[in-house]
């Protein structure tokens, strides 16, 4: 019965997914906030539901390492993800393509917000009210980082060099012949389609942690392999169907975006779980996981710097390391 269920709910994810990020992209253009602050804001906050649930739900049974992990790792496996977009995009590299002020700036902020984690797992425990310090700057950082993206989008001081394969985000122009939509039509197919996909990813999460009760795996395994996975494939289909839309700023910013906002999985954990501070009911893998999550970041953004414009399989050096180091990072994970 739960792999009946998790089957299903990933099935109802993959057409939902699709058709949020078609209702992204539309609104995108409607509002006039441009592909790469709409998906890093409202298309990765929906998108990361069920990743919220999952989180929220293990940190407040006790669950904390799992609550932690499964925040981690599913920003690793949305990392990955964008390499299996980059290689379903066959007509440039995808961080050449979508290089832009605002998913550099995204991507530097998540680095930042993970640094704060990994500084709570490793420093001393302290705690207010049973909450970290942390989990306060991580709040306040993502929203000044926030503002200091619209800012950048508003009065740019840099700007990538266009290329004949560099695809800018301009707000597409209305077909001939096609009535417009209306915002308030749009926001309504976005909040009804954001809800079914959370609601399904709370079903794919609850039905893998049935599957896996039995197993003996460990928290930070079954956190960070299985539902950080299973509570991600929204940003899978939403990053590949957006890139085979074309909207590929869209795509990038949609996981950098989704990315820094998953770390706040870990503030609101902290809060749901009452023994104390979270940070330190999470044992060494968690720091691991931190580690590699940054290093992840780190390379995705060397690739949108550097703009390589094909490589392997038509792909950049940065989703090739991407994908070596997440592999062997879970491999050394699991020994």
């Amino acid at each position: 019965m739960a792999v009946v269920v998790f089957v299903s709910a990933a099935a109802v994810i993959f057409i939902a997914g699709t058709l949020l990020t078609r209702t992204a992209d539309e609104l995108a253009d409607a509002t006039g906030l441009g592909e790469a602050l709409f998906g890093a804001v409202l298309l990765g906050g929906s998108t990361s539901l069920p990743g919220i649930v999952t989180s929220v739900t293990a940190a407040h049974q006790g669950f904390g390492e799992l609550a932690v992990t499964n925040a981690l790792g599913g920003i690793a496996a949305q990392t990955v993800f964008l390499s299996i977009a980059d290689l379903s995009y066959r007509k440039a590299n995808l961080e050449h393509a979508s290089a832009s002020i605002e998913n550099m700036m995204s991507g530097a902020l998540l680095a930042s917000l993970l640094a704060l984690v990994l500084i709570a797992l490793a420093g001393p425990e302290i705690s207010l009210l049973g909450v970290h310090p942390a989990s306060l700057l991580i709040l306040v950082g993502y929203g000044f980082g926030l503002h200091l993206i619209h800012e950048a989008r508003e009065t740019p001081h840099w700007v990538p060099r266009l290329t004949t394969s560099t695809v800018e985000d301009v707000v597409a122009e209305q077909e001939e012949g096609k009535a417009p939509v209306g915002q308030g039509r749009l926001w309504i197919r976005f909040a009804l389609l954001a809800v079914v996909v959370g609601v399904s990813g709370w079903f794919v999460a609850n039905s893998g942690i049935a599957i896996v009760n039995q197993t003996g795996l460990s928290e930070s395994v079954v956190g960070a392999l299985l539902t950080a996975v299973a509570t991600s494939l929204p940003e899978l289909v939403t990053s590949v169907a957006a890139v085979r839309r074309g909207a590929v700023t869209l795509a990038v910013g949609g996981i950098l975006g989704g990315n820094a906002f998953d770390v706040l999985f870990v503030s609101f954990a902290d809060v749901a779980y009452r023994p104390g501070s979270i940070y330190h009911a999470v044992s060494l893998d968690g720091v691991f996981l931190v580690a590699l999550t940054l290093l992840l970041t780190s390379i995705l953004l060397l690739g949108l710097l550097r703009r390589e414009r094909t490589g392997v399989l038509g792909i950049g050096f940065e989703s090739a390391l991407v994908l070596v180091f997440y592999l062997g990072g879970m491999a050394l994970l699991i020994l």
